[in-house]
């Protein structure tokens, strides 16, 4: 059967005990898929609805706009889909049938085949940054392979399309060989596995639909986030909310233009501002973590992006507040911009002069919210100052002189500006 995958890209078995980073990718999978629209349950779903129903297919999980929160196992609400859930959304809407779902207690329970969806710790999957680091669920394709060489059994191609940077590194969608040993150890412990194989007829008729709770779940949903005592155990949290939240926003409007609906630069200011949002919460979640002060602003931001959902990808629901739109960057010298210049090139690995002369930090392909972090934090150690919480927001920290403009602002910056000549 054709996988879809591309037939010339070059074989790697992943080597037993390794940490991550040595499994070799076998095969890369077809960039005409969007993979950082999914989290990391639905991506292999969506990768079969292409393979067995066509291109496209992967957006009919874009259909249904959500806001349902659940108390999660924290105590916290959470907008996390559960596996079945996902399953469920992928029969209606993808064209994929569960032939059979059970629980097992190790790889022995996985029957490697077309369609074995298996949703296991990535903390012992060796091809995903989480590798040894976090405990979190995270599914994979078992398909069947010859046999692996070593123990004379049959191997198993892993098929994995998750695509999304984390604080250990890059995950990209790949397909990866193992040996019967390697899964035995990439799945010690209890599993999902569900065998899926494609509907009859294909998949239906897809609308666009919107599941919005109303005014007052949105304000319970803030004010849980903005009351709870534990402000590591909140931001950290709601780091993953507001990603499950961007995310899905940007995979609706997907489906909306694939649908016909026309551009509207007022969507695409909200998805980015989305994406704004999931960065603010990180670099807050960061500071915390680090026994800095929690930045304000956070939580009314997100506040009114779930109010501006409804009218603008939806159902009506409270209209969005205004936005304030940022003031130039206050004037900087040259000492400030190239200290700040010379941190920033270092972390994101590009040259020193574009970032000079007004690159955005946005416009370089390693610059991602993990990055903006480690940025901030280099600039405090290494200038011996503490950035003002008030200015760490997204729109202060994409360019070299949006920087230094928030560096000349905090009040613990004296010292530092002095010694730069800048005081």
């Amino acid at each position: 059967m054709d996988t879809g995958l591309d037939p010339g890209a070059v074989v790697g078995p992943v080597a037993r005990g390794a940490r991550r980073g040595s499994p070799g990718t076998t095969r890369t999978l077809p960039p005409a898929l969007p993979y950082e629209l999914f989290d990391c349950l639905q991506v292999n779903l969506a990768v079969l609805a292409d393979r067995w129903h066509g291109a496209g297919t992967h957006l009919g999980l874009g259909a249904a706009l959500r806001f349902a929160p659940v108390t999660g196992a924290d105590g916290l609400p959470t907008v996390a889909r559960t596996v079945e859930q996902h399953l469920a959304d992928a029969r209606s809407a993808l064209g994929i049938e569960v032939r059979s779902l059970h629980r097992t207690s190790g790889a022995a329970g996985i029957p490697p085949a077309e369609g074995c969806y298996v949703v296991a710790d990535a903390y012992h999957l060796p091809w995903v940054p989480y590798f040894g680091q976090r405990h979190m669920e995270h599914s994979f394709l078992a398909e069947a392979a010859g046999e692996d060489g070593v123990s004379g059994r049959p191997g198993v191609s892993v098929v994995d399309g998750y695509h999304n940077e984390t604080p250990w590194g890059s995950a990209r969608p790949g397909r990866w060989s193992l040996s019967a040993e390697d899964l035995l150890a990439a799945v010690p412990g209890p599993a999902l596995v569900a065998e899926l194989a494609p509907a009859a007829g294909g998949p239906g008729a897809v609308a666009a639909t919107a599941d919005l709770a109303g005014a007052g779940a949105v304000d319970a949903y803030v004010d849980a986030y903005a009351r709870h005592p534990d402000r590591n155990a909140a931001l950290g949290r709601l780091t993953l909310e507001t990603w499950f939240l961007a995310r899905s926003r940007r995979l609706h409007a997907a489906f909306l233009a694939a649908s016909g609906a026309a551009p509207d630069s007022a969507v695409d200011a909200h998805l980015r501002a989305w994406g704004a949002l999931t960065e603010q919460t990180y670099l807050a979640a960061r500071r915390v973590e680090r026994g800095r002060t929690e930045p304000p602003g956070l939580l009314p931001r997100l506040h009114e992006q779930l109010h501006a959902d409804g009218p603008l990808l939806g159902t009506a629901l409270a209209a969005p507040a205004a936005g304030v739109a940022a003031g130039p960057p206050a004037a900087v010298g040259a000492e400030l911009r190239a200290a700040v210049a010379a941190v920033a090139a270092a972390v994101l690995g590009t040259p020193v002069g574009p970032l000079l002369d007004g690159r955005s930090l946005g416009e370089v392909p390693q610059f991602s919210s993990f990055r903006i972090v480690e940025i901030i934090e280099r600039l405090e150690d290494e200038l011996r100052f503490e950035f003002d919480a008030a200015d760490l927001v997204p729109e202060n920290l994409h360019d070299i002189d949006a920087i230094c403009a928030i560096v000349r602002r905090s009040p613990s910056a004296g010292p530092a500006l002095a010694r730069l000549g800048e005081s």
